[in-house]
């Protein structure tokens, strides 16, 4: 008969956190294992040393490189771990009952798990939670780590400085473990994110060598691994009142939507909007609504400006990219007269990027962006725009190729640009991409219908270099031609 494979949790330091069942479970093992580095000490094997008993067999798993003195970190480490399940495995096989000591809980970036992947289906096992670092520190400092429906998001300061500090900064609290030669990428994200100021640095909670101070304070060539920094419940300071955020949702579907739009959406107290792309956004208790209809963009930024400027944190709403032919512009127009309200831009995913995926790979290379409405600027702009675009042989998106009020323009860009590009030039229209419409057709150029073509369409017109599989996916080669 085999024997039970236990993964035991310790607690962050203080024995007396040990839970009764761990200690219990250490005291009756057969085998107590623990890990340690090269030094042979082992945090895991000084919290369980009162629960030891004589007679135990003690089975030091010692780690064989850092990250310092090797090329191969992963595959020396892999190597290790498979060794030590071999280990443990030889006891297990003899019929001996097996505990792996795990500091602070065996399932929170704790050694024990390696071992658990390797064994667990061969094996009976227990894992055993025990007291995490982040909760021993929350405790020591006496503050709480969240509270409601706030976020607590745990980090590892392994991270890229600047991916740590994005993620800071859109979360209410946090705690970041791995500390010791990362704390300085640490306190750059901290200080990069604005959250400096509020956060804590604890070493060794619960412990007789426990420090506490602000991160801000603290000299990082002091800094152990057994150390974590916290920012704990309303550390995240007040967002800024009075800013307009223009947000673009993308071509419709929800899942285009970004998850910094999505927490700009909720963050605000206004949201202002053409009505149809309005309607496309969740109704959040406490926000305001204000529809408009398409032709009113200036009028809208005004609007949405003098909510700002009475404190608001306004949403103006766009679909696709809120930058491309959308409210970006008409916002930072306005702004700039006065430049007394801050405005930021969220990006979507554009209209044109979600037609040229659903058909391929359309602008894979050089191509232009140009929108045939001439509302805002005359059609003689747009014919020589498209004319130099043709002959330029480059890939053309366009946009708002017809309306109600517009119904030639289509059937003139067509004819201009077949004075430049042959009949068989590959054209996609998306139409209503990424709504319950959706419709991609495949055509040319020289079979174009200006009639099938409305303002929810938006063009891909192909290069010479445009290719149409058998499949009907449609690519242009990132390689031109030489000759």
């Amino acid at each position: 008969m085999t024997g039970k494979l236990y993964g035991v949790g310790l607690g962050p330091g203080d024995p007396e956190l040990v839970t009764v069942k761990a200690a219990r479970l250490i005291s009756e093992a057969d085998v107590v294992a623990f890990h340690s580095a090269r030094h042979g000490r082992s945090v895991a094997k000084t919290i369980a040393a009162p629960y030891f008993r004589d007679g135990q067999i003690m089975e030091q798993l010692v780690y064989p490189v850092t990250t310092e003195d090797t090329d191969d970190y992963q595959g020396e480490i892999d190597a290790f771990y498979e060794e030590a399940a071999a280990t443990l495995a030889a006891h297990l096989d003899a019929g001996r009952d097996v505990v792996v000591l795990a500091a602070g809980d065996p399932f929170f970036y704790g050694s024990y798990m390696h071992m658990h992947k390797r064994l667990k289906d061969r094996y009976e096992w227990e894992v055993v939670p025990g007291v995490t670092s982040v909760s021993g520190a929350s405790a020591v400092l006496g503050t709480p780590l969240v509270e409601r429906d706030e976020v607590l998001t745990i980090l590892p300061g392994t991270l890229p400085p600047a991916e740590l500090a994005s993620r800071l900064a859109d979360t209410d609290s946090a705690a970041i473990l791995k500390l010791g030669r990362t704390f300085g990428n640490v306190r750059e994200a901290l200080e990069a994110s604005g959250r400096l100021d509020g956060a804590w640095y604890v070493e060794r909670a619960t412990t007789g060598r426990q420090k506490m101070s602000p991160l801000a304070d603290v000299d990082p060539a002091d800094v152990p691994y057994f150390s974590i920094a916290v920012l704990p419940s309303q550390s995240k300071p007040a967002r800024p009142k009075g800013e307009v955020v223009v947000i673009g949702l993308g071509p419709g579907d929800r899942a285009w939507l970004t998850p910094e739009a999505r927490q700009e959406l909720e963050a605000a107290d206004e949201l202002v909007g053409y009505s149809t792309y309005l309607d496309r956004v969740p109704h959040r208790p406490g926000q305001k609504k204000h529809s408009s209809h398409n032709q009113v963009e200036s009028e809208r930024a005004a609007f949405a400006l003098d909510l700002a400027r009475k404190g608001a944190r306004v949403a103006v709403i766009s679909s696709g990219d809120p930058g491309v032919f959308a409210m970006a512009t008409a916002v930072l127009e306005v702004a700039a007269e006065t430049n007394d309200v801050p405005v930021r831009v969220i990006p979507g995913v554009t209209a044109a990027n979600a037609v040229a995926a659903k058909a391929g790979a359309p602008l894979g290379h050089d191509y232009a962006v140009i929108s045939l409405s001439d509302r805002l600027k005359p059609w003689d702009v747009i014919a020589d725009r498209l004319t130099a675009t043709a002959k330029a042989d480059l890939v053309i998106a366009i946009y708002n190729p017809a309306s109600k009020a517009r119904t030639h323009q289509v059937a003139d860009m067509r004819d201009l640009l077949l004075q430049h590009r042959a009949p068989e030039t590959p054209v996609v229209v998306g139409r209503d991409v990424g709504g319950p419409e959706e419709e991609i057709r495949v055509l040319t150029l020289g079979t174009l219908d200006p009639a099938t073509i409305d303002m929810r369409c938006l063009l891909i017109i192909g290069s010479s270099q445009t290719i149409v599989t058998a499949q009907g996916v449609v690519f242009t080669p990132r390689r031109y031609p030489t000759s």
